[in-house]
């Protein structure tokens, strides 16, 4: 995809990217696509969908308590438990508010690994890594920020969650449809929104501006970016979804770049 060559033009030390189309076949790479990059938040779709695997074999139930008094697993992955960003502090009443939560997350793998008897990162490469042929993907630490992998192994996982294998179709559906509506929240990086919509451990576009997808891009858009210059979005409109990873932290740089090439791979995919 000639879209694709936009990130030879990014400030970074080194880029790639990856489009999948909704059958889960390669629309196009660019960039060194066996190169493992530090995830940060990009880790949470993949912890996410690993919880969603332990909800269909029985280990856990979306519904039950886990985290602070009132929580459930429901709420530590559509962060409103009420536990603060990274401290395992209570902030709000569970259902409150919108409060983008690491700390949740590590709650969460830490009940998973409780409920199931696997040590949560092991659950994550038996559950999703390994079935899924992600052999250069990796989570060592929290469950929220310390995945590492390739755009190659991130491919493979934008078509499962595009054409299920792992889990039931109306799983995923669930998961990408907003959990507790209306909340307002803050967008890391983007500020303040209203709503702040979320799925279960998948951000959803809704009408939310700023954004770091891009202009052109649906309201049922989902997927994660994350500190360490990386993301992953699906368009289930346009029928696609696009990785893009660097090594370069997030800031003005991303802002500016990052729907310029989702607006690009957008317009290029409709042509075609």
């Amino acid at each position: 995809m000639e879209s694709l060559r936009i990130i030879e033009t990014w400030p970074v030390p080194t880029a790639a990217a990856a489009v999948v189309r909704a059958d889960g076949t390669l629309a196009g790479t660019h960039g060194p696509l066996s190169h493992r990059f530090p995830l940060a938040s990009v880790t949470k779709p993949l912890a996410a969908y690993a919880a969603l695997v332990a909800y269909e074999e029985g280990a856990v139930e979306l519904d039950e308590p886990a985290g602070p008094a009132g929580s459930t697993v429901r709420h530590l992955l559509a962060h409103t438990s009420g536990l603060a960003f990274d401290e395992h502090r209570v902030m709000a009443p569970p259902g409150d508010r919108r409060l983008y939560s690491n700390a949740g997350f590590e709650v969460l793998g830490d009940h998973i690994a409780k409920q199931s008897g696997i040590p949560f990162a092991e659950y994550v490469r038996q559950a999703v890594f390994e079935p899924l042929g992600m052999s250069a993907s990796t989570l060592d630490g929290s469950p929220a920020k310390d995945g590492v992998s390739t755009v190659g192994d991130l491919a493979k996982f934008a078509a499962e969650v595009q054409a299920p294998q792992l889990l039931h179709p109306a799983t995923v559906a669930e998961a990408m449809h907003v959990q507790y509506p209306g909340l307002k929240g803050v967008l890391p990086g983007y500020g303040h929104q209203n709503p702040n919509d979320w799925g279960l451990g998948f951000e959803i576009r809704g009408a939310k501006s700023p954004h770091w997808t891009g202009s052109s891009s649906s309201p049922r858009t989902f997927g994660h970016f994350g500190q360490s210059g990386t993301f992953l979005w699906v368009d289930p409109d346009a029928g696609l979804a696009c990785v893009a990873l660097t090594d370069r932290a997030f800031g003005p740089w991303a802002v500016e770049v990052w729907p310029v090439l989702t607006d690009s791979v957008l317009a290029e995919f409709t042509r075609s």
